[in-house]
C-alpha cells in the first residue's frame, strides 16, 4: 500500500458518494470489491483505495495494525464470508500487536431479508439459512452500530437483538446538512427533477405516466430525469413524447448538484421489490441538501420525518393522477428552499455517525500507521 492507515473501511461496492464523504471523514483506507455504476474516477485523488477480494482483504488485515474497521451492516447479505474473514484477520493482527480493534458499522436496512418468499427453490432457501447464520455471527462481532433511521433500529432489535446486546448503539437520522454549492434566493420556476437508476425500483415509469396530468395543471412545469440504467431507452422514448420533459444520461456529480440546486421538487417514487426496499434514498438526501421539496413513497426509511416536515409521501402504488396531484401541490404550495434547509442539521447525519463510531479509537503500539 501507498501510505498506510490506522483505520479501514470495507465495502462491497464503492460509490461516488463514498469517495466524496471520505475526503471529509477520518483518514482511512477504502477496501472494495466492486465499483458502482456511478463511480467517479475524478474523486479518487488523495484517497487510498484498494481492490480487495475475499482472499486479499484478510491478507491485508494480517499485514496491518488497523484499530478501527468499518464493515457493511449485518443484514447486507452479500459477501458475508468476506466480511467475517476480514474481521477475523484484523482481530488476529490486533492480538499479535497487543492493541484493541473496534469493529463498527452504519445500518440503514429496513427490510428483513429472512422474510423472502418461502416458496423459492431449495437452493435459495438453503442459501438464506446459511446467510442468516452468517449475519448473526457478524452481528456478534460488532462493537459499535450507528443507525441512520429508527426503522432500521427497530428491525435490528427484532432480528439481531440478542447478538447486538454487547454493542454500543445510537440513532443519528440520515439527514444531510445544506450543501456547500447551494445558491440562495435564485429563481427555480416549476422545475421537477428525478435522479437515480432507470430501473423498475426507482419509479421513473410512474413519474412519466403522471407527468401529462402535471402539465395540465401547470403548463410551465419542466421535468429532468437524470441517471442511467436498463430502462434508458424506454425513459427516453416516454420523455420525448412529454411536454417539458428531458433526459440527462449518466450525469457527472457536478451536473447533479446543479440540477438539484435549480429544481423545486425532487421525485423518487421507490417501488416494492421482492428482495429489496429503499433504505433511505440518496437522491432524497441530496435533494434535501439543496432545498428541494421531496415527493416520495412510503418505502423510504425517512418517510415519517419527511411527512412531518412538509414533504409529500404517497403510496408506491398511487395512480398517475394522485401522484401528479402531489407534485402540483408541492410546486404550488411546497416549502421554500430556505425553509427546507432550515430543518436540516448543521452536521451531516452520516458524518455525525462516523464521528461517533470512530470516537476515542485505540492507537496501535509502536507504529504510526496501521494498514501497510
Amino acid at each position: 500500500m501507498r501510505t498506510g492507515q490506522a483505520h479501514a473501511r470495507l465495502y462491497q461496492r464503492l460509490r461516488s458518494v463514498h469517495l466524496e464523504r471520505a475526503h471529509d471523514q477520518p483518514s482511512a483506507a477504502l477496501l472494495y470489491l466492486e465499483r458502482s455504476y456511478d463511480f467517479d474516477e475524478a474523486l479518487v485523488d488523495g484517497l487510498e483505495i484498494i481492490h480487495a477480494t475475499t482472499l486479499t482483504a484478510p491478507l491485508i488485515m494480517l499485514r496491518s495494525r488497523v484499530t478501527v474497521l468499518e464493515v457493511n451492516e449485518p443484514l447486507y447479505r452479500r459477501r458475508l464470508v468476506r466480511t467475517l474473514l476480514t474481521i477475523a484477520a484484523a482481530r488476529l493482527s490486533a492480538a499479535a500487536h497487543r492493541h484493541q480493534l473496534l469493529v463498527v458499522t452504519y445500518a440503514i436496512e429496513n427490510r428483513d431479508p429472512n422474510t423472502d418468499d418461502a416458496a423459492s427453490s431449495l437452493r435459495a432457501r438453503t442459501r438464506r439459512s446459511v446467510d442468516r447464520v452468517l449475519s448473526r455471527r457478524l452481528a456478534d462481532q460488532i462493537d459499535r452500530i450507528a443507525f441512520g433511521t429508527s426503522d432500521s433500529e427497530t428491525l435490528y432489535k427484532a432480528v439481531h437483538g440478542s447478538s447486538l446486546r454487547q454493542a454500543r448503539s445510537t440513532v443519528i437520522p440520515a439527514l444531510p446538512s445544506p450543501c456547500d454549492c447551494h445558491t440562495p434566493d435564485h429563481e427555480r420556476d416549476n422545475d421537477v427533477v428525478f435522479v437515480g437508476a432507470f430501473d423498475d425500483r426507482k419509479g421513473a415509469r410512474q413519474l412519466l405516466a403522471a407527468w401529462p396530468y402535471v402539465c395540465e395543471e401547470l403548463p410551465s412545469a419542466q421535468l429532468t430525469l437524470a441517471g442511467k440504467g436498463p430502462l434508458i431507452q424506454e425513459v427516453r422514448t416516454m420523455a420525448s413524447m412529454q411536454q417539458g420533459a428531458k433526459v440527462v444520461e449518466d450525469p457527472s456529480r457536478t451536473e447533479i448538484h446543479a440540477l438539484l440546486d435549480n429544481s423545486c421538487v425532487l421525485v423518487l417514487l421507490s417501488q416494492p421489490h421482492p428482495r429489496w426496499r429503499e433504505q433511505v434514498g440518496l437522491p432524497i438526501v441530496e435533494g434535501l441538501a439543496h432545498g428541494c421539496t421531496i415527493v416520495t413513497s412510503e418505502q423510504t426509511g425517512l418517510a415519517v420525518w419527511l411527512a412531518s416536515h412538509g414533504h409529500s409521501i404517497v403510496s408506491s402504488t398511487a395512480s398517475p393522477v394522485t401522484l401528479a396531484g402531489e407534485i402540483v401541490r408541492a410546486l404550488r404550495d411546497g416549502r421554500s428552499p430556505t425553509s427546507v434547509l432550515a430543518d436540516l442539521p448543521d452536521i451531516d447525519g452520516r458524518a455525525a455517525a462516523d464521528e461517533w463510531m470512530f470516537a476515542d479509537s485505540p492507537k496501535p503500539r509502536g507504529q504510526r500507521h496501521g494498514v501497510t
